[in-house]
Parts: C-alpha cells; structure tokens; sequence
C-alpha cells in the first residue's frame, strides 16, 4: 500500500513537472486568425508589455536622434539605450513570463541584453556606422517577433 502511494506521488510529480515545462516552452498561446501566434495575456499584462515595447522603441529613437546630430551628445544616446537593458526586463512580473513562450521570452532578453551592450558601445565611442550595425542587428528582430506574435485577451 504505502509503495503504491510512493508510486502515485511520483508519478503526480512527473506530470506536474512536465506540465510546467511544456507551458513554460509554449506559454499561454493559441493560433492567430492572420497566421500569428496570439499570446495570450489579461489586459493589465498586455499593457505592461506593449508599454514595455514602446520604451524599446523610445531607447532606439534616442539613440538615432542622437546620431543625427553633428555632435552628438553620447551621454543621452547612452541613457536611451540602457533605459531598455537589463534592469527594463527585471521588472516584468513571473506570472507574465509564464503566460509567454520560449522563443518570445529568449528574443526579448536579447534585446535587452544587446541595448546594455549598445549602452556600453557608445560610451567606448564606437563609431555612428558601428552603432548603426547594432541597432540594425537588434531590429531585426523585433520585426521578426512582430511578424511572429500578436497578443490576445487572455485569462
């Protein structure tokens, strides 16, 4: 009798497990009716995200403000630019992180990770052309993620 609880119990466990790692990999998500994959998220979480991705945008502006400029003023390029590092992701909730999936969370840290390092290239004084290549290498992806995801009305 008590093996055979053993048995359940650990079996239970398996599937708990397995069931938090498929959702962790695919998250909250279902097919889109343009071919996207809608994640899905409540309102307050959609915003926070969207609101999130308008300040990757603010942070790519400035730094491109910046290079327009016949002098540029690197320390407001690099502000810009770390506003949307690392420390913008620390603030996204567990619970969001869990709705979204794999593919979309490894872009977005990327992202953030890179605008640290753009953050870091400008005060190293690369050059407008190399700091273009970045932000274009960065970019890139997130046409990537927007072709590939759209957000939907969630739970």
């Amino acid at each position: 009798m008590k093996r055979g609880l053993c048995i359940i119990a650990l079996a239970l466990w398996v599937v708990t497990l397995v069931t938090a790692g498929w959702f962790f990999v695919t998250g909250w998500t279902t097919r889109g009716t343009d071919g996207r994959t809608e994640i899905l998220l409540a309102p307050a979480e959609r915003d926070q995200i969207l609101a999130e991705m308008r300040q990757l945008l603010k942070a790519v502006d400035g730094v491109v403000r910046g290079l327009g400029d016949p002098q540029p003023d690197r320390t407001t390029m690099e502000q810009a630019a770390r506003a949307a590092g690392m420390a913008m992701a620390a603030d996204t909730s567990p619970a969001i992180m869990a709705k979204l999936p794999l593919p979309f969370k490894q872009m977005g840290m990327s992202i953030h990770k890179d605008m640290d390092a753009l953050a870091d290239a400008v005060v190293q004084q690369e050059t407008p052309q190399q700091i273009l290549q970045r932000l274009s290498s960065m970019t890139v992806r997130c046409t990537t993620c927007h072709d590939l995801y759209r957000f939907g009305a969630g739970r």
